[in-house]
């Protein structure tokens, strides 16, 4: 029988807030404090957060553990309540650095025009569509700039982004991907002897992430249906870009690097929806599998999948002609044997630290490289498996498609494009049935 990768168990962006050891009194992790001028024009980084949920959350604590000369000064999210759970959670471990008062702690759709306006770096950590736009406005207004996964849900979305990447590079600015495999020290070395050719040609990938669902917030009564789906952006796609851009990018980024940022010339899939149903679970595929193939004749076998009770992994295996490695548990296996020995770091809090050390010393970090072209390889996985075709990387990443509304055009008194039907469900793509535009939106039963 052929060894499997372990199931990996790690800290990850949800829990991070629940599990962080990071308190009132910081434990600062090796960051420079160098006193340089910052954008403010003085010794102190003001920091915002557009999104309020655990993933922001998560980068705010981490960035008040970067030094002692970080203030949160500024919060958004569509949802008051958001706001003051995540400020009043990160004011008890900073007390004294948690200075984002009444009066910069912003709701709707259009705080985030504010945080920009009051911070020198922004975090960016919310529903997935509007990442390209904060990041694109940051960047315009000189402002360095975090932001999560996925950096884009559609080729229109991901092609904003990197040209917020190109001008991020012009302006001088930082824009760190939370992509944060790249900044894994344990990965890093594994990946210099891929690249050494320590496996040979690299001949097919299997790359996994399963696991059970995103969380479901109870519908409350207060909420609008479009409220509900904001609160669960997660399980719509509209919000999201559903489970290929917005969970296998991890594993899609990792498989970028290891093939020295090779593109795939094309790419199928299947997927569907098999055990998540009813109220709250939106419109997203609960299994998908996409297969790429290189113009190297590299094959990259990925799948997802967010079901209860189920087998769960979110390693890789990179097979070579002269070995393969289990790249989750920084393993080489083959004609030669090797196996990371050394200290691992936090990627999470490295990442971070590597901005704030890049705005202190006046060095900008840029992650346009791969973070953009990363993402655009999950959004030709996901529609391949929704429309069922045979997708080309070239042809989609030019695509006009983008899901309805656009960032722009998105508002809290709006019809939601998706809506359900009498039993709580959504429609769902039908591979080989539905058009690219109905995809796109609105959709109805």
């Amino acid at each position: 029988m052929k060894e499997q990768a372990a199931p990996q168990s790690s800290l990850t962006r949800r829990t991070f807030l629940e599990k962080s050891a990071v308190g009132t009194a910081a434990v600062f992790s090796g960051a420079a404090l160098a006193r340089g001028v910052h954008a403010a024009g003085s010794d102190v980084i003001r920091v915002g957060m557009i999104g309020c949920g655990g993933r922001c959350s998560g980068a705010a604590a981490q960035a008040l553990n970067a030094g002692p000369d970080v203030r949160l000064v500024a919060m958004a999210d569509v949802f008051e309540a958001k706001v003051n759970a995540a400020y009043e959670n990160l004011r008890a471990r900073a007390p004294d650095r948690v200075v984002a008062d009444a009066d910069h702690r912003f709701t709707g759709l259009d705080g985030y025009r504010k945080v920009i306006e009051a911070s020198d770096v922004v975090l960016i950590a919310c529903a997935s569509k509007f990442h390209p736009m904060y990041a694109e406005e940051a960047v315009k207004a000189g402002k360095h700039v975090f932001v999560e996964k996925p950096h884009g849900i559609d080729p229109v979305g991901v092609r904003r982004m990197q040209a917020a990447c190109d001008l991020a590079e012009e302006k001088g600015l930082s824009l760190v991907s939370g992509l944060q495999s790249r900044f894994d020290v344990g990965w890093q070395e594994t990946m210099k002897r891929i690249h050494d050719g320590i496996i040979g040609d690299i001949v097919a990938v299997q790359a996994m992430f399963l696991r059970g669902p995103y969380q479901v917030m109870a519908r409350k009564p207060e909420h609008s249906e479009l409220q509900f789906q904001f609160w669960n952006w997660y399980h719509f796609c509209w919000l999201s870009g559903d489970d290929v851009p917005q969970s296998l990018v991890h594993n899609m980024d990792r498989v970028t690097w290891a093939l020295q940022e090779e593109m795939p010339e094309w790419a199928f899939g299947l997927g569907g929806r098999a055990a998540s149903f009813g109220e709250g679970l939106g419109d997203m595929y609960d299994n998908q599998t996409v297969v790429y193939e290189y113009p190297s004749g590299a094959r990259v076998y990925a799948m997802c999948r967010t079901q209860n009770g189920t087998y769960g992994n979110s390693g890789d295996i990179i097979m070579g002609s002269k070995g393969v490695c289990y790249l989750g548990q920084k393993r080489i296996k083959g004609e030669t044997n090797w196996k990371f020995e050394g200290q691992q770091n936090d990627p999470y809090q490295t990442e971070i630290n590597t901005l704030m050390d890049s705005v202190r010393k006046g060095t900008p970090y840029n992650s346009g490289n791969h973070m953009a072209k990363s993402t655009m390889v999950t959004v030709l996985g996901q529609l391949a498996v929704y429309t069922g075709q045979a997708l080309r990387f070239d042809e989609v990443s030019a695509m006009d498609f983008a899901y309805r509304p656009l960032p722009e055009e998105a508002t809290l008194t709006m019809d939601p494009p998706t809506l359900p039907d009498p039993t709580g469900n959504y429609p769902l793509p039908k591979p080989g049935i539905s058009s690219l535009e109905w995809i796109a939106g609105p959709r109805r039963p």
